[in-house]
């Protein structure tokens, strides 16, 4: 299952994470060296449920989210590069934040582009550096910790 230079589509997505709407927030994987870096994307529509709050009027995509979204992309190269596949009783989780900053708003009709690096690994504890870009610009950052967890 080694990753090429090539992406991957929603169905590999689904395969590899747990998340499903309306929390999948990635919608196709650009490209994946399967050793230290991975490029998805998520389009942002209008009719996903979190505009209804945030906020009426004024659709902004959530900050979390897109940090969610980071880690999200954190998780699939996780599983590339340890080149297996979740069983029923394994997740990646989220064990940290660090460093995350907000640069540009996300609205409806933007692609938000996911890049993350793997960064290492230490006792099951994974560090990724990560930023989230629209149309060329940074809309968010942060460094990703990940813990591989059986549950």
């Amino acid at each position: 299952m080694k990753a090429t230079e090539s992406g991957f589509d929603v169905q590999e997505v689904l395969n590899l994470l747990p998340h499903r709407y309306p929390f999948l927030l990635i919608d196709r994987v650009i490209e994946c060296d399967g050793e230290s870096y991975l490029h998805a994307i998520k389009n942002i529509s209008f009719n996903e449920p979190q505009f209804n709050g945030h906020f009426p009027g004024k659709p902004i995509f959530p900050g979390v989210l897109l940090l969610e979204g980071l880690a999200q992309a954190a998780g699939l190269l996780g599983f590339k590069i340890t080149e297996q596949t979740p069983g029923t009783n394994d997740l990646y989780l989220f064990a940290g934040i660090d460093n995350a900053r907000f640069k540009r708003q996300v609205v409806p009709g933007d692609t938000v582009h996911f890049h993350v690096t793997f960064e290492k690994e230490r006792r099951g504890v994974w560090k990724f550096s990560g930023k989230a870009e629209v149309e060329g610009q940074l809309a968010a950052s942060a460094e990703i910790i990940c813990a591989r967890r059986e549950v």
